[in-house]
């Protein structure tokens, strides 16, 4: 069953005993990261099991084995799969096959393709509820960073949510960093509220930082190396190795989606068309072109490499801010062939 955020927000914060599984996926990881939040806080108190899809894919029988296992102490408990993908479809299908629902898991995928396994799985069931995020943008940005601002004490005019909005790409987890950020900046509290003006923002606005990153990915996959070391310098390479390969891969992820449209007979223009909030309305000549640019093949080489990057980086064989940009320069060369 696929509901609409709004639907999937009630269906978290009072999760009905016969759904066997939540199914968070979609371009904006942390809107769906922030609904499966309110499972947690729907259960106060519940022991959490997390699994990863690679690990359900080595073991899929582990998935159904901890929705149907009791607390030591009889305490609630729920299953949360992060990140995951088709890689653990058996273990999903075998949950569906359990005797009953059991312990609610919540799984975290990324920007699944229509022809899913996942997604078919949860639109042919009713004990499965699916939700897919996209990354707000226009006027619904700005509402969620007044939104945010307000629930931290931080008032703000329209053009400094406005602005905020922009500098998070339409992420909804930098966007919570940074408005905190001015939170602690402003001594800013729910019950003392503070006003953010433009000379507190002037002090400790991430735009240009967030814009480096934004750069940075669009020339990697435009394959333009110079901007691509431009970039590269102008942010802290080691420090920001896993954001930046995050956001490397929601781009890779997103142009193979539309690249398989224009190989199943669209036109690039027509797969732009469709693609809706998907393609952060700022960035949609951007993405055209590099939708014509790659083509599948590298699209899949690309996403494997920077998932293999980041599973490095998290590692003590992680080779830092060098290894970072030796990753984008393979990839940025990758493009320049596809020219």
């Amino acid at each position: 069953m696929i509901l609409k955020r709004p639907q999937m927000e009630r269906a978290l914060d009072k999760p009905d005993p016969g759904v066997r599984m939540f199914l968070l996926y979609g371009p904006d990881e942390s809107g769906s990261r922030e609904l499966a939040g309110r499972l947690g806080k729907a259960l106060p108190g519940a022991e959490r099991i997390d699994l990863t899809g690679a690990g359900l894919k080595a073991d899929p029988a582990r998935l159904s084995d901890e929705a149907m296992a009791m607390s030591l102490f009889g305490d609630k408990r729920y299953i949360r799969v992060e990140p995951a993908g088709d890689d653990m479809i058996d273990a999903a299908e075998a949950l569906m096959e359990a005797p009953g629902a059991g312990n609610p898991v919540v799984v975290v995928a990324g920007a699944l393709r229509k022809d899913a396994k996942l997604v078919k799985l949860a639109t042919a069931r009713l004990d499965v509820m699916a939700c897919i995020s996209y990354l707000p943008e226009g006027g619904e940005a700005d509402r969620i960073a007044l939104s945010m601002g307000q629930s931290r004490g931080v008032r703000m005019g329209p053009e400094i949510a406005q602005r905020l909005a922009a500098a998070s790409g339409g992420d909804r987890a930098l966007l919570a960093q940074e408005i905190d950020k001015f939170a602690l900046y402003l001594d800013a509290a729910p019950d003392r509220p503070m006003e953010l003006d433009a000379a507190g923002f002037a002090a400790l606005s991430a735009d240009a930082e967030e814009g480096d990153v934004g750069a940075l990915v669009n020339a990697t996959f435009d394959g333009d190396l110079a901007v691509l070391e431009a970039a590269l310098a102008r942010i802290d390479a080691a420090g920001e190795a896993i954001p930046v390969l995050r956001a490397l891969g929601r781009r890779a992820l997103l142009l193979s989606n539309l690249r398989a449209e224009v190989a199943g007979g669209s036109s690039v223009d027509h797969a732009m068309a469709t693609a809706g909030k998907a393609v952060f309305f700022k960035e949609r000549g951007i993405v055209a072109g590099q939708v014509a640019r790659w083509n599948p093949k590298a699209l899949a080489r690309t996403i494997e490499r920077l998932a293999a990057a980041e599973r490095d980086a998290k590692s003590s064989r992680s080779a830092g801010g060098a290894g970072l940009g030796e990753e984008l320069f393979a990839i940025g060369r990758q493009a320049r062939r596809g020219r």
